[in-house]
């Protein structure tokens, strides 16, 4: 058995300034950057958000703007069985985290726990 549930929100942005696309979905969700987390390097910005709801992470990309979700998972090849059972591919497969595409074409990630509290809320699959 493992458990999986939504973690995150990422803002892909095809962007040559990060901090200003960070400041504008800061401003447009009401959360602050959260310049002190870990997450915030590199390419990547945190907003400051509740441990009880998604981490909302903007982050730098080469593709097109586009918005696309996480799941967090206490067994990655688990969780991404499951979704190949649903009809989904695996599109990269990368140190800590499967890139999958959903039927319907969307492009989602596939991660380890990132939040406080895991498995709270999360579903546990057979």
């Amino acid at each position: 058995m493992h458990h999986s549930r939504l973690c995150a929100l990422l803002i892909d942005c095809n962007t040559s300034d990060i901090d200003r696309a960070a400041r504008f979905w800061a401003d447009a969700l009401g959360r602050p950057v959260d310049p002190d987390h870990p997450g915030t390097r590199g390419p990547y910005r945190m907003l400051e958000t509740p441990p009880d709801e998604p981490i909302v992470q903007i982050q730098k990309v080469d593709h097109e703007s586009r918005v696309h979700i996480d799941i967090e998972t206490d067994d990655i090849p688990a969780e991404v069985a499951h979704l190949e059972a649903l009809g989904a591919t695996v599109v990269d497969r990368l140190e800590r985290w499967v890139v999958m595409q959903a039927p319907t074409g969307q492009r989602f990630c596939v991660v380890r726990v990132q939040r406080p509290g895991f498995p709270k809320n999360a579903t546990a699959w057979d």
